[in-house]
């Protein structure tokens, strides 16, 4: 398994995703957080077709920080049931990685 991941979510707002991934930075859950967006995102929910503009959240994280990140992410998010999926980092430049790992220690503070 990898020890590094990228974590995704949507908000609904720019504000939102700022905040969102602020949040998880300045907890020193994830490394480094970027916005992306607005984005039109197509989707079932509740049983309806739907179609939506949305602002993509991807941060970094390593997979022993996961749990507590994804439970920030769930306390902290706009939505009841947002989207959340981590994805295993399968490569990085060694300083990138040395970057993650440092940044989300929780021996920093």
């Amino acid at each position: 398994m990898s020890e590094y991941l990228q974590v995704s979510t949507a908000t609904p707002t720019e504000e939102d995703a700022v905040a969102l991934a602020g949040s998880a930075v300045k907890a020193r859950l994830a490394a480094g957080g970027q916005v992306i967006g607005p984005v039109t995102s197509v989707f079932w929910h509740l049983g309806e077709y739907g179609t939506g503009q949305e602002y993509k959240v991807l941060l970094t994280t390593t997979t022993d920080r996961y749990a507590e990140l994804e439970a920030h992410l769930l306390a902290q998010h706009p939505w009841d049931n947002p989207e959340l999926i981590a994805v295993p980092i399968q490569a990085g430049s060694a300083r990138v990685l040395e970057w993650i790992r440092d940044s989300v220690s929780p021996k920093q503070d």
